[in-house]
């Protein structure tokens, strides 16, 4: 494990070096690892697992489209793929990899599986974090562990496949067996990780629900939906309003910031970009920061955790989430993207 300076806080990370896939699989070895779920996270998880030499079934519900998902990518039924009762009853550490609202559907059946010695394994805290709502509580003589890549399970497997890594966080809630660290750092490299910072089951959960109601997807969609409406209400055609809000922005920027920093992004753009967006940056930070208090702080209370737990549970969440996302698919700006993005010159 190294100490790495982060902007003048020392935090510890786990990199593959000092912790190689040979002794993943030394640790692993003699464990059956079930992946229950095969939605977001389950396919890539499951399938890096199965690549890096680890004994893997999955855990699904039968029939469903995600069953004849794992069917496709070469699960075979009874040998590797099992209904999720079955797969909990074989697994030795079993990865819970279902959705919030199925986590707590599963549970008391999945509850009886966790015998003495095994562990459980999350790549999300909030079952466990807000256990009075979900009623996710492990019985005390199983590990408790959290690997949760910071990306979709898509990312994860690509980046797998192309030799690279997708860094994670890493949390032990609960150590029963004196080992629970050293499966989770196991499963973490196993898994694909490129690098493991640690935090605790807690802060994985308000940082994540922050940041994805944040800057990772709700202030990012608000803000690109603001700024083309001001740009079409003031004139601009739609593929103009679109290539100045989200084309360049993902297309030329965020390579740039991804790959040097914002600071480098700055000092090679024009002086008067560079100018703008300093006056301008303060101004969007002073906006923002109160509201995204806000947000942590419905994190922090629960309020967040009530509104999905609440409307995962309706019969018709399903038709009326179709019809969130329809209409954003339908709007000005996201038409005017699909049609953006046929114009991209391939290779």
């Amino acid at each position: 494990m190294a100490t790495i300076n982060f902007g003048g806080v020392q935090e510890n990370v786990v990199k593959r070096n000092e912790f190689p896939l040979k002794k993943a699989q030394d640790v692993l070895k003699g464990e059956t690892v079930a992946v229950i779920g095969y939605g977001v996270q389950g396919p890539g998880q499951a399938l890096n697992l199965k690549d890096n030499g680890i004994n893997v079934i999955v855990g699904q519900r039968k029939g469903t489209t995600s069953w004849k998902k794992a069917r496709a990518d070469g699960w075979e039924e009874g040998k590797t793929l099992f209904e999720l009762d079955e797969a909990c009853k074989k697994a030795t550490i079993v990865m819970n990899l279902l959705s919030d609202a199925g986590q707590i559907q599963a549970w008391e059946g999945m509850k009886k599986h966790l015998t003495k010695g095994k562990a459980l394994y999350f790549s999300h805290g909030f079952g466990v974090t807000f256990h009075k709502k979900t009623g996710i509580v492990p019985p005390s003589h199983i590990d408790v562990v959290l690997v949760a890549p910071k990306g979709s399970g898509t990312s994860l497997r690509s980046l797998f496949l192309s030799g690279q890594g997708l860094n994670s966080s890493y949390a032990v809630f609960q150590d029963a067996t004196g080992n629970a660290q050293e499966r989770a750092l196991a499963l973490g490299i196993a898994i694909g990780s490129g690098y493991l910072f640690e935090t605790t089951f807690q802060k994985e959960v308000y940082s994540d629900l922050t940041g994805e109601r944040g800057v990772l997807m709700g202030a990012i969609a608000g803000i690109f939906e603001a700024q083309f409406n001001v740009l079409r209400q003031r004139g601009h055609s739609p593929s103009e309003a679109f290539n100045e809000t989200v084309e360049e922005f993902t297309q030329s920027l965020m390579p740039l910031i991804a790959e040097n920093g914002m600071d480098w992004m700055f000092a090679n753009c024009s002086t008067t970009a560079q100018r703008g967006a300093l006056d301008w940056k303060g101004k969007f930070r002073e906006a923002t920061e109160p509201v995204l208090n806000e947000l942590y702080d419905n994190v922090v209370s629960g309020k967040e955790a009530e509104i999905v737990i609440e409307a995962n549970s309706k019969p018709d969440y399903r038709i009326k989430l179709e019809e969130e996302l329809t209409a954003m698919k339908n709007s000005e700006l996201w038409q005017t993207g699909l049609e953006v993005r046929k114009l991209r010159p391939t290779k």
